[in-house]
């Protein structure tokens, strides 16, 4: 629930503040080479039946830089500023926790012209996610998971509130696996678990 009230609070805070940030004739968004927002992402890693464990998803600040080539292709540098938390369930109730923080590099698309108030857009890209303080077998030997690595796909669409000055809203989803290893010996415990998270964000954002 306030992961959801901050979303709906955020998106509600750029819509009041359009009228008061009307655009000026004498400036435009074509042309502007860098943009960088900051937001909040809910992320929520896949929950396979067949392994009986479940990974609550968790929200983090998130933070993107990207380089336009032109007006409607660009490359997004795209990543948690902190960490992604986690708490791990198994069919008798918790089993642990662990976290994680990911970055991605993605091309791009924007739709429609600079100016147009709204515009959505697609990506394509490759993501890893570090994964650390583990704590999945408690009183046992310490078991670790690999750092997931494979294709991420965005959808999103930004809302023009100035020239420089917009907000978003997003969806990622990442195709992950990760092997399961004992800490003490390193023997691989678990092969390819399937994480696959997909995630939802706002934020604001300023292009130059």
């Amino acid at each position: 629930m306030t992961v959801l009230r901050t979303l709906t609070l955020a998106s509600a805070l750029a819509l009041a503040a359009a009228p008061a940030f009307a655009q000026s004739g004498g400036d435009t968004a074509s042309g502007k080479r860098f943009s960088v927002v900051g937001g909040v992402t809910l992320l929520q890693p896949h929950h396979d039946p067949a392994t009986g464990y479940d990974i609550d998803g968790g929200p983090a600040p998130t933070l993107s830089a990207s380089y336009h080539i032109t007006d409607n292709w660009g490359v997004e540098l795209w990543g948690a500023a902190d960490r992604f938390n986690h708490r791990v369930r198994g069919p008798e109730g918790k089993v642990g926790t662990i976290e994680q923080q990911p970055i991605a590099l993605s091309g791009q698309y924007h739709f429609g012209e600079a100016d147009n108030v709204f515009r959505p857009f697609v990506g394509l890209g490759l993501y890893e996610s570090n994964i650390s303080n583990e704590d999945l077998n408690p009183g046992g030997d310490h078991i670790g998971l690999t750092t997931p690595r494979g294709a991420i796909g965005t959808v999103g669409i930004d809302f023009n509130i100035t020239p420089t000055w917009f907000a978003r809203a997003d969806a990622r989803y990442m195709r992950a696996r990760s092997d399961a290893r004992l800490g003490s010996t390193g023997e691989t415990v678990a092969r390819d678990l399937k994480l696959d998270p997909w995630t939802v964000g706002v934020g604001v954002g300023a292009r130059f």
